[in-house]
């Protein structure tokens, strides 16, 4: 493993251990040249996923880009990393599941769009503004409306 600091080739595994919900391995790495720090995950990988963006372009699945959305959505928000690693990781498996190669890029949003509504309702209205491009006021309502009847359901 490469060191992110000074791009040494001799790092060395001092600690791993599986994460809480066993689906990856961390590990505590030291490089020998510059003795920088730095944690590894090891993650199984059942098949290549290609996204199908809405302009027809295909690109490789990036777990980091999808990381980094719901970073996006959750700043500022008092969430548990851990919780954000569990759902990020229910959704990649969620996706690999579904035995197809190619995966439409909507329905990642959509995917996305209910984990976070599961884990924090600011992040939810966020990323929910972005992704189905609100223009308006109104379309805040909406998506507000539907948390409050989501709400009501699940009180009943």
């Amino acid at each position: 493993m490469r060191c992110p600091y000074c791009a040494g080739d001799d790092t060395q595994v001092k600690d791993s251990r599986p994460t809480e919900d066993g689906t990856a391995i961390r590990r505590r790495r030291v490089c020998s040249v510059c003795g920088g720090r730095f944690t590894t995950f090891e993650r199984v990988q059942l098949r290549e996923l290609t996204v199908i963006k809405r302009s027809g372009r295909r690109v490789p699945f990036d777990r980091d880009k999808l990381v980094r959305s719901v970073q996006v959505a959750l700043r500022k928000r008092p969430v548990d990393v851990e919780k954000v690693e569990r759902m990020v990781s229910g959704i990649v498996r969620q996706l690999e599941n579904l035995g197809e190669a190619e995966v439409a890029s909507a329905q990642i949003g959509e995917l996305l769009m209910e984990g976070l509504k599961g884990l924090d309702d600011v992040a939810y209205v966020r990323f929910a503004s972005v992704y189905r491009n609100f223009r308006e006021a109104k379309d805040f309502e909406t998506v507000l409306g539907e948390l409050s009847e989501a709400e009501r359901k699940a009180e009943r």
